[in-house]
């Protein structure tokens, strides 16, 4: 699928993100979901782990290194906090 219907927002939620997305504090070993924020292109992954989870595994600079399974591999990615959501449970 395309990334022009895969990022598209509904119209209630377009344009920039909460700041409290930005400032979201992730722990080392504490699960994440990987969910591209369309508005935020820093620290944006390829669209291909969209909608994954992944443990997080350290940070580099801002940005968080997350590790996923991408079939039999383990990939290690670099990700902003405001494209990655907390999994609850």
């Amino acid at each position: 699928m395309n990334t022009r219907r895969k990022f598209t927002k509904k119209p209630r939620y377009r344009g920039l993100a909460p700041i409290t997305h930005y400032l979201q504090v992730f722990e080392v070993g504490e699960k994440a979901h990987i969910i591209i924020d369309s508005g935020s292109n820093k620290g944006r992954p390829h669209h291909r782990f969209h909608g994954l989870t992944g443990e997080v595994t350290g940070m580099q600079g801002a940005s968080y290194l997350v590790q996923i399974k991408d079939g039999n591999m383990a990939k290690t990615i670099i990700v902003n906090p405001e494209h990655m959501k907390k999994v609850k449970g």
